[in-house]
Formats: structure tokens, C-alpha cells, sequence
């Protein structure tokens, strides 16, 4: 029986970037299952037959638990790797999991300590646009990377990032499994930089969005914490992840919430612990029904606008005194 591969990745900077390690160096050409950043159910989308392989990337093991389990039964071999909460995780012989939700590691550098470090400067990459500036700086050191080289990675990283963020594929640039199409030749992602125009499109983009969400009012903001409504317009949900990012790098003390409106007239909300103390946001934004993340950043998907006092409170209480 014909045996399909599959690759299944979160659409931000950090699944792209350990996609892209993980195929160069094992070239497969595997059916892409992606969307952007905020779809994360995508083992949902799967139906397979037995002895089928399935590549696993930056979403959550525990959001994705009932797929996982089905796909197991139904004889699929599973490798897995991320960096969010997981829960607890199945033993199972056809799954391989890697696994980290260390605050300082994310899914391209798992990747790339499972490489052994063959495609370092995608890792790097994949970090500086998963806000992991510390731990994309020192594996730039490691690897002899100057301060030019960092500084365009963590460009190349951000925009990548940015390009995830959006309530459909229409709010994107490219979708992910095009650019992941785009990058896919590039051995160094300086390459990728100096030849493919996609870079261009997506800095500039990435620039008008955030010269618009920089000008935005702060709904609440103390030393501790800081909140952000942003209304429902496509640069909005372009930029609210990577604008959380920059608020948090600017003011390392402070938490930082961005609330989208959304057209269904729901809420969109994008949460980040203090970078000096990266804990709290996955507790936070897991409160809620379509809530999920990491320690350091997290969101909810779809807040009911009755829960934003909730939601306020909460996030007073978890992030002030």
C-alpha cells in the first residue's frame, strides 16, 4: 500500500524555521499542513493509513490530544516536536517526541539540538521571531556569528513571524506553505534574503503595520502591566503578535495584552509575561475555553466580549502585586 508523508507545522517563523532545518536535512517532498499562526487543531485535518508518517511541528501536543491518539490508532508513525504545554503525553511505540516547554527553548531549537547544529543559522532565525532574542543571540556566538549576520536573521526571524499573524489566510502575504516553498531552497537564510523578494514584501508590510500599531492607546497601563485594544482591521491582526513582542522586549518588567476585535464581534487576545520573568501567560489564557500557549507567550482565540472584564481581572491579578 502507498505510504503518504506528512508535514504538519505551525505557519509562524519557528514551525517554518524547523521545518526548513528538518528537511534539508532529510529531503522528503510531504503533503503540507499549515495555516496561520492561531490554527493550531491542524492534526484535525488528517485522515491516514496505517504506516503513514507524520511530522509534527510547534503546536500544542495537548490542544491536538484527541487527533494524536485517532492518528495513532489508525497506524500512523508520528515524530513530534514542540515547546508548548503538552500535558500528559501518550507512550506510544509509532510516537517520537521532543518535547520542551523550557522558557528559553522553542521548536527550531529543538530541532536544531536534534540536527546536532547542521542548520544552526535557521534556528536562529526561528528564535529571534519567537521573541527568544537571548537564546538566538548565544547560538549566534556559538557559531561565530557576527553582530551583521544576528541583526539580519533577527529581521528575517521577525518578518517571518509577522506574516503568521491573521484571522484567515486572506489577512496574510503569503500563505504558509508557500513561503515555506520560498525558503525551501535556501541552505543559508541569508541567501534567502539577498534572492527571493518575498523578504522585501514583508518588511515593508511588516513596517507600515507597526508604524500604525505603535500609534495605538493603552487601554490600562502601570508598571506591572499594560493592555491594548486594537480594532478589527487586517494590519491589526497582522501585527498584534509581533507588536506584543516588541512591547515586551522595550519593557522587560511589564506583562502586555493585546485585544483584537474580530468580526464575529468576538475578541482576540495575545498575552506576554514579563521577559525578566517568563511564567504566567499559558496559565492565564488556558482559563479560557480557546485559550492556550507557553509560559512566556499565550493567547485565547476567541473571547466573548461578556468575559473581557473577566479577562482584565485576571490578568491583574496574575501579573501585578
Amino acid at each position: 500500500m502507498f505510504m503518504t508523508q506528512y508535514d504538519v507545522f505551525n505557519g509562524d517563523a519557528d514551525g517554518l524555521c524547523a521545518l526548513q532545518q528538518l528537511r534539508l536535512a532529510q529531503p522528503r517532498d510531504g503533503v503540507l499542513i499549515t495555516g496561520v499562526k492561531r490554527d493550531i487543531k491542524l492534526l484535525d485535518k488528517l485522515e491516514v493509513q496505517k504506516d503513514d508518517q507524520i511530522t509534527v511541528l510547534d503546536i500544542s501536543l495537548d490542544k491536538n490530544r484527541d487527533a494524536l491518539q485517532r492518528l495513532l490508532g489508525q497506524g500512523a508513525q508520528i515524530q513530534y516536536f514542540d515547546h508548548h504545554f503538552a500535558g500528559d503525553i501518550p507512550q506510544h511505540a509509532a510516537l517520537e517526541v521532543h518535547i520542551d516547554t523550557s522558557p528559553s527553548i522553542c521548536t527550531s531549537l529543538l530541532v536544531n539540538r536534534y540536527l546536532q547544529n547542521r542548520y544552526s543559522a535557521w534556528a536562529i532565525t526561528g528564535a529571534y521571531g519567537d521573541n527568544m532574542y537571548a537564546s538566538a543571540d548565544l547560538l549566534a556566538r556559538q557559531i561565530g556569528l557576527g553582530m551583521e549576520g544576528s541583526e539580519a536573521l533577527k529581521e528575517l526571524g521577525i518578518c517571518l513571524n509577522y506574516n503568521g499573524y491573521g484571522s484567515t489566510l486572506e489577512d496574510l502575504y503569503f500563505t504558509p506553505d508557500e513561503l515555506y516553498q520560498r525558503l525551501r531552497p535556501y541552505v543559508s537564510p541569508l541567501d534567502f534574503i539577498a534572492h527571493d523578494n518575498a523578504f522585501v514584501t514583508l518588511k515593508n508590510g511588516y513596517a507600515e503595520d507597526m508604524a500604525q500599531g505603535r500609534m495605538s492607546k493603552a487601554a490600562i497601563e502601570t508598571d506591572q502591566h499594560a493592555l491594548i485594544l486594537l480594532p478589527d482591521a487586517p494590519w491589526a491582526r497582522r501585527v498584534s503578535g509581533v507588536l506584543a513582542n516588541e512591547m515586551a522586549r522595550n519593557a522587560p518588567d511589564r506583562a502586555h495584552a493585546l485585544v483584537n476585535s474580530m468580526a464575529d464581534g468576538s475578541l482576540r487576545v495575545s498575552v506576554r509575561a514579563p521577559l525578566n520573568r517568563r511564567t504566567g501567560a499559558e496559565v492565564l489564557c488556558m482559563a479560557f475555553p480557546t485559550g492556550g500557549g507557553r509560559q512566556a507567550a499565550a493567547g485565547i482565540n476567541h473571547l466573548p466580549p461578556d468575559q473581557y472584564d473577566v479577562f482584565v481581572e485576571k490578568f491583574t491579578h496574575a501579573f501585578t502585586g
